[in-house]
């Protein structure tokens, strides 16, 4: 009995050690770097810029940008997936797919700068462009993840006298969430990524980093603020990989 059960045992464990290695590899980064930054040999006007309080404040601003918009993708991205993929709305699938891929097809600092224009300079302006940038994914992932599932499994649903409603929350969505938990963290990492531009409109965030370096010549501020937006990116879509890992039902891990 134990021979049989072994293999069943280990594969959580073999899983968990291969995404332990992500958080380790950003965590052992992130110390290399807060002990550089603590022994480097910086100019005053680099120590001012890269000191801890103001790292603490750029970083949260960061997340800020990333958890309202992504939140906002979310609510609105998945449920307009599933109505997409009910028989009275499925004929205008493909146009506004067509309409979310804009936003994804559009250069991001166009798109930021452009809705800047319109909705004035700040955090939401960045926030709605953020958002109109990662829809797509969450979208289209949706949809995909719901349309793939055997056809025979929803008919068989129908068959036992299960309503519409209780097909898709018992059926139908339980085997698309891996392919739908895959499009939310592509879009998740989009917009830390894409973040990073809401300092042009006076949004804040880690890119103020980016583009400190670059206009005052600081290479040590630059590297910085890459480094950061990086590892940032790494332990959100770390994040993801748990969440999708425990939300997948058990059979199709």
């Amino acid at each position: 009995m134990s021979d049989v059960l072994r293999p069943i045992t280990s594969k959580p464990t073999a899983a968990w050690k291969g995404m332990l290695i992500q958080p380790i590899a950003v965590l052992l980064i992130l110390a290399a770097y807060i002990v550089w930054l603590s022994v480097a040999n910086l100019s005053p006007t680099e120590r001012a810029t890269l000191n801890p309080g103001d790292l603490m404040a750029y970083t949260g601003q960061h997340l800020a940008l990333t958890f309202v918009s992504s939140a906002i993708v979310l609510v609105g991205a998945i449920p307009l997936g599933v109505l997409l993929t009910r028989r009275p709305l499925v004929r205008i699938s493909g146009v506004v797919l067509a309409i979310a891929n804009f936003g994804q097809a559009a250069p991001a600092i166009g798109l930021v700068v452009l809705l800047a224009f319109w909705l004035g300079f700040g955090f939401w302006a960045a926030v709605v462009a953020l958002v109109v940038y990662a829809a797509l994914p969450v979208l289209r992932n949706t949809m995909v993840g719901i349309q793939a599932v055997d056809a025979r499994l929803v008919e068989s649903a129908r068959g036992m006298g299960m309503s519409s409603l209780a097909v898709l929350m018992r059926v139908e969505l339980p085997l698309a969430v891996p392919v739908m938990l895959s499009g939310i963290r592509t879009a998740l990492v989009l917009v830390v990524g894409s973040a990073t531009l809401a300092t042009f409109i006076g949004a804040g965030g880690l890119g103020l980093l980016i583009t400190t370096g670059v206009n005052l010549f600081l290479p040590s501020v630059l590297i910085s603020g890459a480094l950061l937006v990086a590892l940032l990116a790494l332990l959100i879509d770390w994040i993801g990989r748990v969440v999708e890992y425990y939300a997948s039902p058990k059979g199709l891990r």
